[in-house]
């Protein structure tokens, strides 16, 4: 079935992806796509705690993720593709490869962000961002739980 999910959340992998999103997926692996997160082997072993044994997690950088795209999204496995910023998935979905759905699930307050959802916070720089992906023909839209309903980009931009 390939990667189910790609998701921008901020906090990465949690209670609300593993067991919010993966559990009703089905999910059988988690691409954690963070250049900081790939190059640091002790905060892989925290993420990889938070997640069952019978769920691979992959961590990659960006031009990893981007190299091994088509591979993931070949996998017969369900998997989840997470990343904390919005140029990650931008740059996976580049011309040689579009990206269909995009879910923001998780951005959150810090400077230079305003309150766009209560679980969605984004700069101007952010919004348009997002905006651009959209014109590439990539559905995005916010949902912090699978259970609610998702809400087009048009209402939090």
């Amino acid at each position: 079935m390939s990667i189910a999910l790609y998701r921008i959340d901020d906090r990465l992998i949690h209670g609300q992806v593993v067991v919010g999103w993966g559990k009703p997926l089905n999910a059988r692996f988690i691409v954690l796509v963070d250049d900081a997160v790939r190059a640091s082997e002790w905060e892989q072993e925290l993420y990889r705690m938070g997640v069952p044994a019978d769920i691979e997690v992959v961590f990659a950088s960006t031009a990893e993720a981007a190299q091994h795209l088509l591979e993931w999204e070949r996998d017969p496995r369900v998997g989840i593709l997470v990343s904390g910023a919005i140029e990650t998935l931008a740059a996976l979905s580049d011309n040689s490869h579009r990206l269909r759905r995009v879910n923001v699930g998780g951005l959150h307050h810090r400077p230079g962000r305003s309150e766009r959802l209560r679980y969605v916070y984004l700069s101007d720089a952010e919004a348009t961002q997002l905006r651009a992906l959209a014109a590439q023909g990539v559905e995005v839209t916010a949902q912090d739980v699978p259970t609610a309903p998702p809400v087009p980009l048009k209402n939090f931009t």
